[in-house]
């Protein structure tokens, strides 16, 4: 059976090898560790062997374990999964990171939430790139309005986008909408200095996202193993 750090390593080769392939430097590309449904003490093992970024699906779920594991500081912890307003201030309050802003009311109440004595909270646009009716996401064309918007929010930094494209095994097709993604950070990184960031590719199109230029890639069942999951949504 292997570990946990066995498999941090299996998947950090594979970012490396792919980033080589289409001549990017592997410290280009964050690994975020998805660590939603997994136990306090995966996520310690994954810290001991050098995993600093984790990622969360579930509010109470998450806030729970980062504040289990404020001992270990210097983790950098992102909510991913979609945010219902009515919890937005744990996330403003614990997270570093929110992934999934679509809606500029979400917006408005992460950043009034935000407390003071924190860094502003890191914001990625979600958009549904795939234009599937069940994912959320904004549309492509109503990016550039929403982005305007976040940066005028005091305790909220932009730092780029966020999609989860619609599931296609042809690898082809995989680059071309990791492409269109591409496109559009890159026009955004051109208006504001301080975005940065294009999360985008999990395990199934990791190669076809780093290949297009993702810098945040978001594995979970590939470190972790396969996931339990709960009974009830949040």
């Amino acid at each position: 059976m292997t570990s946990i750090s066995q498999n941090l390593h299996s998947v950090e080769q594979r970012i490396a090898d792919t980033a080589k392939q289409c001549g990017r430097s592997s410290q280009e590309i964050t690994l975020l560790a998805v660590s939603k449904t997994k136990p306090e003490s995966d996520i310690v093992a994954a810290h001991t062997a050098g995993q600093r970024c984790f990622g969360e699906n579930y509010v109470q779920e998450g806030v729970s374990k980062i504040i289990a594991l404020a001992h270990l500081a210097d983790i950098d912890w992102h909510f991913i999964g979609p945010l219902q307003s009515n919890k937005s201030r744990l996330v403003a309050e614990h997270f570093a990171w929110c992934h999934t802003v679509d809606r500029l009311k979400l917006a408005q109440r992460l950043s009034a939430q935000r407390p003071e004595h924190l860094p502003p909270l890191n914001i990625l646009i979600q958009v549904n790139i795939s234009d599937e009716s069940s994912k959320s996401g904004i549309q492509v064309e109503d990016l550039d309005e929403l982005a305007a918007a976040i940066r005028l929010l005091p305790r909220l930094t932009l730092r780029g986008i966020m999609a989860i494209p619609a599931p296609e095994s042809d690898y082809p097709k995989q680059l071309a909408v990791c492409q269109r993604m591409a496109k559009l950070y890159h026009a955004l990184a051109e208006h504001y200095p301080e975005v940065d960031t294009l999360s985008l590719g999990m395990s199934d199109d990791l190669d076809a996202a780093i290949t297009a230029g993702s810098t945040l890639v978001r594995v979970g069942s590939a470190i972790f193993g396969a996931r339990q999951y709960p009974t009830t949504s949040e």
